[in-house]
């Protein structure tokens, strides 16, 4: 047999038989886009107004924390709620961005997501900075931890 040959055939079968074998890279990336997905599906509901499809971006747990000013809310029901309260017409929404994102995967199920946010709105630009913590959960990558502040 050729050795070109027996060297691939070989290469093949370890990469078939252990799939843990492929660089972890591969699972970073494919993580990381995951997690963007997230992001980005929850700028674009806030943007429609959708206050709700945006919450779908945390995990709907009574663990879900969002710290921002000088409060700590916890449960995902009650970050809904401080939101819809917050935030209870189309112009306090006004347009969201993120930008400036750092995900950093911490575990096979847990990822650090540092970035901007920044609200345009027609008499003011709300922005500041965020820290999400995000775990993999059976909903897929939701955040559990977000502390966010406003320059």
């Amino acid at each position: 047999m050729n050795p070109n040959l027996s060297r691939l055939f070989i290469a093949l079968t370890l990469l078939f038989a252990f799939p843990g074998f492929l660089p972890a890279q591969t699972n970073d990336e494919t993580t990381k886009a995951a997690i963007r997905a997230v992001i980005e599906a929850q700028a674009a509901a806030w943007n429609r107004g959708d206050v709700e499809g945006y919450m779908d971006g945390y995990d709907r747990s009574p663990n879900t924390e969002f710290v921002g000013g000088d409060s700590i809310t916890r449960g995902w029901q009650q970050v809904l709620d401080r939101y819809k309260q917050k935030y209870d017409s189309r112009e306090k929404m006004g347009t969201l961005t993120f930008s400036d994102l750092e995900i950093n995967i911490l575990s096979k199920d847990a990822a650090l997501v540092l970035g901007r946010w920044r609200l345009k709105r027609a008499n003011d630009e709300p922005h500041g900075t965020f820290t999400l913590l995000f775990r993999k959960t059976k909903a897929g990558w939701r955040i559990v931890h977000d502390h966010s502040s406003s320059a």
